[in-house]
Parts: C-alpha cells; sequence; structure tokens
C-alpha cells in the first residue's frame, strides 16, 4: 500500500521552475490559452488580456517561481491573471469616470447681480401666491414642499386621509401655477 521514498519520488513529475527557460516554456505552452480566455473574458480587449498574460508569466519568471507541477503553475497564473483583469477593469472603468467628469461637468458661474434679483422676484411672487391660496390647500403645500414630509405623515398631522392630501397638493400647485404665471418665474 505505501511505497517506499525512493518509489514515490520517481513517481512524481519534476518541478517546473519559472525562470528556467526549458521549464518556463513548457508553462507557457500549457496555460497561454486557457489564461487569455480568461482575461479576454473579463476585459473584453484583446491586446490588454495578451499584455495581462504576458505580464503574469513575468511575474512568475521574475520571483523564480518553482511550481510542483503544471496543475500548480496553471492555478496560480490563473488567479494572477484574473486578478490583474479584475484589476484593470477597475482601473479603466475610474479613468472612464474621471473623463466624463471632466468633459461634461457642468461649467460654475458665478451668479450675476441680475439673476439675484430675478431669485428674489420670483420668490415674492411665490410668497404672494401662496398667501393668496385658500387655508386647507396652503397647509398642506407648506407641509410638503417646504418641511419635506411625505403624504402620510401630513394626513395624520392634518387628521386627514393621505388621499386627500394628494388631492389637495394637487389642486394646491395647480392654482398656484395659475396665480404666479409660469412664464413670468425665473428658476435656476
Amino acid at each position: 500500500m505505501f511505497n517506499s521514498v525512493a518509489t514515490s519520488q520517481e513517481n512524481q513529475p519534476k518541478s517546473l521552475n519559472a525562470s528556467d527557460p526549458a521549464d518556463f516554456k513548457a508553462i507557457y505552452d500549457a496555460t497561454m490559452t486557457l489564461l487569455y480566455k480568461v482575461s479576454y473574458r473579463i476585459v473584453n480587449d484583446e491586446e490588454a488580456a495578451e499584455d495581462l498574460v504576458h505580464d503574469s508569466y513575468i511575474k512568475a519568471n521574475e520571483k523564480g517561481l518553482v511550481f510542483p507541477s503544471i496543475n500548480d503553475a496553471t492555478y496560480w497564473l490563473i488567479r494572477v491573471v484574473k486578478n490583474a483583469s479584475l484589476n484593470y477593469v477597475k482601473r479603466k472603468g475610474r479613468e472612464k469616470k474621471a473623463l466624463q467628469k471632466v468633459l461634461y461637468e457642468e461649467k460654475r458661474t458665478m451668479p450675476s447681480g441680475e439673476t439675484d434679483l430675478l431669485r428674489a422676484e420670483t420668490a415674492n411672487k411665490a410668497k404672494e401666491a401662496l398667501a393668496k391660496l385658500p387655508e386647507n390647500l396652503r397647509q398642506v403645500l407648506i407641509l410638503r414642499e417646504y418641511c419635506d414630509m411625505n403624504y402620510k405623515e401630513i394626513g395624520n398631522s392634518l387628521g386627514i386621509t393621505e388621499g386627500n392630501v394628494k388631492v389637495r397638493v394637487f389642486r394646491a400647485r395647480e392654482q398656484l401655477a395659475k396665480l404666479i404665471g409660469e412664464d413670468d418665474v425665473y428658476l435656476s
């Protein structure tokens, strides 16, 4: 059942040294296609996948790793290629977001005196129109827009149903639009 030490060593495959040219070629030939497929599926770019695979071989070679078998070399290289590919995708995503931000970022401008005046006039018109609303509509709209309460909270505080709150908010907004006149309002 148990073999002698000499017999078990003879049956064991020879270990592979990644810094030895012959062993490196054996590892390369056995794993290149598989590693390329793994990387390509993650990065979806032929050149990047090839570069990432070659970088993993370089790491193994420079570190002078010794693998007990070709399977161990394959598993280690798959893990390295997978991680490198995932990092590549993350980095490209961050670069894309940064580029989007730079290219499409809203241009910040300093408000002019005219803009400030228009805003102040709009706020005054809104206050005047709000004062002209009936009390039941004004209360609901103030709670919704200025207190950021949801319909259920408004209904509980006023002792009315949630559906009634929705109707009152809709009617209040309609009447405000008529009182203010949508063309005369400056929104920014």
